[in-house]
């Protein structure tokens, strides 16, 4: 562990905050990890806290990084990188090979020294976060570990979302993550200010502000540094008025005479006023000093190179600087006493030494790389040279440290660097040489690829349209035509992940441009296949499908766009190759979505083990995902359950988890649903949650959250989850497997809360824009749900505008129904319940109705979903009382209760009861009536219910399925029973009973 910076000074208070550390320590090492947030102004402690508090630990068991303020210019996971490091010189490479069982490619990009780094693609972040939090774990060993990460104001984003991904994955005891900040550099807009209320919410999670020195401990502070002389009562007021118990600002004053000057606003001075002392090689040398010092300290070395002195000169004037407490000795170099100091002393650079001095340094990079940390070298350079104004090396040394962020995964770095190389690109005669020969718009075309990676979509398309915009309509040259299918392909990505459309026109042109001969041409047929597989059909055809449709009559179908990239993959190029594997995945689905297990599953399963080979463990959990899907659409769940928990599992083992992770699990938390466990599918969602799932997969997640939740009466989470209330954007997304999820979820949330007006409104609008038949998978529980809801909207008693639009929506569907083809048992159950509901609004009578249902629970009793059985068995029920069997309606409702009741469905078995009231039995077979009042008998008081309600003779005898006559014999008795003349008076009677 590198020793944290001790001011030197008397350690005075923090009693309390010192032992809510060490009790945190305590817990995190015996139950739970977390982290500590401790904030707290400039100056006010928070290092010193630290340093106190890591002495109390053993040794060994504290590792410290912190970021820096070069972080805006590009510098990544900087605080990370160093605890790596410290953790390599301590437990030797062993440890990281025991992180990463599937090699240490990943963490090579924060750690170069590990080895050659892995094969850059998409997913390689998630590995490396994995791979990170895996080593944290394995770095705790028996006993525990701390780890410091200081200065997070000063963070870059990819230290935001790593910290982020590993405190919502920390599971093992051991692992002690300790934050600190400056509270008061957190304007408006910092990033952090808006990250801090995220993480304070995550379990484990504590904060800790630092207040100032209470007017006793300023007093205690004072005269510790005044060599045990206490300063006066007065002098002390004094002292705490203009410093206002900061720790920093009291050492500062202490020994000062007493003024009537404002600290707040004369604090730099204060700061420099001993630095006047000095003799000019000192201060040279600590100006120096200041502008080398970016990463928070400067080596000694680096130092002696850059101050250009003798070595005696140079050791005299550190003598004087370390012994008068503005540097300290840190490791082989120098920090400043505190970073506050190191600002006020940059700040008053002359712009002359200002410039010359950060050319200095960014000439050292060049002339002696050796004496500056790889990881730190690009962005420190590019730093410097920006800083010095020598634009030509500026604009270089920002294309270097882009090309530096994005081998380590950085992608919102990246993106500001080559943004950085655009803003000078004009003021740069030969910019096109100093980055690799790129043109200007092969350079906006990586930035809108990092823009993308970065999950920045509004900016990536902006970047692809600025220069599309000058990029001629059919470029005469091979060159230009794949860089502009790059960016049309890059912008075709980003509008597929957004509301905008157009994504597809996009792919398609890129495919018309690019040279089939020239690399990214199979991954563009890939992409292709794979997008058109995904993309939504609307009745009325947009220009994205218009060119879906022509693709296909141009012999491009989606199948035809995989064949093609498959043929390709007999070329050496790895992208060609990991290409015809995605596309293998993509062929394999499309056969098994037409019911060919036999052709499509082989060819999943090859383009699984190419992947292998290739080590693209993203590729392996696409297929994965693919074949447990499809297997769970065919009614085969267990087996799909095994081959999502085997792919899991196998990347789990390798430190590849990250991989998929989310797409996987709802997969699976889908098949436990359709399974009945409800539980455990909402507990899968919730942890996928607790991760932070990307927003572009947390809407798969959602939709399975929502829909457990509805099932068991959670209306609360349902509603938040599924976004009921903003149902009016649920038919924008461009993939229809997204639109199909969230549909799901919206309807069977309002079914759950009894809005049937509403969600008949949705399945209209989604039954006349989409084409649901052309995307199967998602249509069979859908048009399922809405036909559901449709006959709920033709009950007795309903609007007649309500129950006209249930006929619509009935209609719809069976002509959905009818154009979609059988695959699994699923299908078939779904089609038969969508037939035997349709049949409620035809001339069928009572007993081809019932005939009907009985199929639809014979199809649903062939699956292993009880939840569809269960609801189908309650329409069964309803179809034998109207045609006169109650026997049989009687032991399917007992039936669908018990399922409902055994799994958690709070609303279904509330179904159940009710009909079993109505029919006039009871829910179980042991239940027995509670006892009546008025002498009414068990049949009497359903039908006191009805009448206390308003219902006429003709409505109760409907609603509990006898005759009309039978209805009024039990009206009479009721009313000779009650003493009543009339059913007004009858009715308030009940109510005062509480049948009303």
């Amino acid at each position: 562990m590198p020793l944290l910076v001790d001011n030197g000074s008397v350690f005075i208070g923090r009693e309390a905050e010192l032992r809510a550390l060490s009790d945190h320590a305590h817990r995190t090492r015996t139950s739970t990890p977390g982290m500590v947030l401790v904030g707290g102004d400039a100056g006010v402690g928070k290092s010193r806290l630290i340093s106190e508090f890591a002495a109390t630990l053993p040794q060994g068991a504290v590792y410290v990084g912190a970021c820096l303020q070069l972080g805006g210019d590009g510098l990544a996971y900087a605080p990370f990188t160093a605890i790596l490091r410290q953790l390599l010189r301590a437990h030797g490479p062993e440890i990281f090979t025991a992180a990463a069982p599937g090699g240490t490619g990943e963490l090579a990009r924060l750690l170069p020294e590990l080895g050659e780094l892995s094969i850059g693609r998409p997913e390689n972040r998630g590995i490396l976060f994995e791979q990170v939090l895996r080593l944290l774990h394995h770095s705790a060993g028996d006993t525990g570990v701390t780890f410091v990460l200081e200065d997070l104001h000063w963070s870059d984003s990819a230290t935001r979302d790593l910290l982020v991904f590993l405190i919502r994955n920390l599971e093992l005891p051991g692992v002690q993550i300790v934050a600190t900040y400056r509270s008061d550099d957190l304007h408006r807009s910092h990033p952090l200010r808006r990250l801090l209320p995220e993480l304070e919410r995550v379990p484990g999670v504590t904060s800790l502000r630092l207040a100032p020195l209470t007017l006793t401990e300023t007093g205690d502070h004072a005269t510790a540094l005044r060599g045990g002389r206490p300063l006066s009562p007065h002098d002390l007021e004094e002292l705490y008025r203009r410093t206002e118990g900061v720790p920093l600002f009291v050492e500062s004053l202490a020994t000062a005479p007493a003024t009537e000057d404002d600290v707040s606003d004369r604090f730099r001075d204060l700061l420099l006023e001993p630095l006047h002392r000095f003799d000019d090689t000192a201060r040279a040398v600590l100006r120096t000093a200041s502008v080398g010092a970016v990463s928070g300290g400067i080596d000694h070395e680096v130092l002696r190179h850059a101050a250009d002195l003798p070595d005696r000169d140079l050791e005299t004037a550190l003598h004087t600087l370390v012994d008068a407490n503005v540097l300290k000795v840190h490791g082989d170099g120098y920090r400043f006493r505190h970073a506050l100091l190191r600002d006020a002393v940059h700040g008053e650079l002359l712009p002359g030494p200002h410039t010359r001095l950060h050319l200095r340094f960014a000439l050292l990079i060049d002339e002696r790389p050796d004496l500056f940390p790889f990881d730190r070298r690009a962005a420190e350079e590019a730093h410097h040279y920006m800083a010095a104004r020598e634009l030509p090396q500026a604009l270089e040394s920002a294309w270097w440290a882009a090309v530096r962020a994005g081998d380590i995964l950085a992608y919102s770095e990246e993106l500001d660097m080559l943004e950085r190389v655009l803003s000078l690109w004009d003021k740069v005669p030969d910019a096109h040489e100093r980055v690799q020969g790129q043109t200007w718009a092969e350079v906006v075309s990586r930035a809108a690829g990092a823009a993308v990676e970065a999950g920045r979509d509004r900016r990536a398309l902006e970047l692809a349209d600025e220069a599309l915009a000058t990029l001629p309509e059919t470029p005469s040259d091979e060159h230009t035509r794949a860089v502009k299918a790059t960016l049309l392909r890059r912008r075709g990505l980003a509008r597929a992940l957004s509301t905008c459309g157009g994504g597809i026109t996009d792919l398609v042109k890129a495919l018309e441009l690019h040279p089939p001969h020239m690399p990214g041409y199979a991954p563009l047929l890939s992409t292709l296949a794979r997008e058109s597989l995904r993309h939504r059909a609307d009745r009325v055809v947009p220009p994205d499908q218009e060119q879906l449709r022509d693709l296909r009559e141009a012999g491009y179908s989606a199948r035809e766009l995989a064949e093609k990239a498959i043929a390709l993959a007999e070329t050496a190029e790895p992208a060609d190759r990991c290409a015809a594997a995605d596309a293998r995945i993509t062929l394999g689905s499309l056969h098994i979505g037409d019911g060919d297990m036999d052709r499509g599953r082989p060819l999943i399963e090859e383009g699984m083990e190419i992947a292998a080979k290739l080590s693209q463990p993203s590729l392996q959990a696409r297929g994965a995902g693919n074949l447990g899907h499809f297997l769970r659409e065919l009614g085969r769940h267990e087996e799909g359950l095994r081959v999502l928990e085997e792919s899991l599992a196998r990347h789990e083992e390798m430190g590849w988890a990250s991989v998929h992770k989310t797409f996987n699990h709802q997969n699976r938390a889908e098949i436990h649903f359709e399974l009945g466990d409800l539980r455990q599918a909402r507990e899968i969602c919730e942890m996928i949650l607790r991760t932070r799932a990307t927003v572009k997969d947390r809407s798969y997640v959602d939709a399975v959250l929502a829909r457990s939740a509805a099932a068991t009466g959670d209306l609360e989470t349902a509603r938040r989850v599924s976004g009921w209330a903003r149902e009016d954007r649920v038919l924008d997304a461009q993939r229809m497997n997204v639109v199909q999820l969230d549909l799901l979820a919206k309807l069977e949330t309002g079914l759950a809360e009894g809005s049937v007006d509403a969600v008949l409104v949705l399945s209209e609008r989604a039954l006349e824009q989409l084409e649901l038949e052309a995307s199967r998978g998602y249509t069979w529980p859908l048009v399922d749900v809405m036909v559901e809801a449709a006959l709920r909207g033709i009950e007795p008693g309903r609007p007649e505008e309500t129950a006209a639009r249930a006929r619509r929506v009935l209609i719809l569907a069976v002509k959905v129904v009818e154009a979609m083809k059988i695959t699994g048992t699923p299908q078939r159950a779904h089609r038969a319940r969508v037939l035997a509901g349709a049949a409620e609004i035809d001339d069928t009578g009572a007993a081809e109705r019932l005939e009907l249902w009985t199929e639809a629970v014979t199809a649903w009793e062939a699956t292993p979903m009880p939840l569809h059985l269960a609801s189908a068995r309650l329409r069964a029920s309803v179809a034998a009382m109207n045609a006169g069997h109650r026997d049989r309606a009687r032991d399917w409702v007992r039936a669908a209760h018990a399922t409902a009741a055994d799994l958690g469905a709070v609303p279904l078995a509330a179904s159940a009861a009710d009909l079993a009231r109505r029919i006039g039995v009871g829910p179980t077979g042991d239940t027995s009536a509670p006892a009546a009042p008025a002498g009414l008998t068990a049949r009497e008081v359903e039908v006191a219910r009805l009448l206390a309600a308003g219902g006429t003779n003709a409505r109760i005898a409907e609603e509990l399925f006898i005759s009309t006559k039978t209805a009024s014999v039990h009206v009479s008795n009721i009313l000779a029973k009650l003493g009543v003349p009339n059913r007004a008076t009858a009715g308030a009677r009940l109510r005062e009973l509480g049948l009303g």
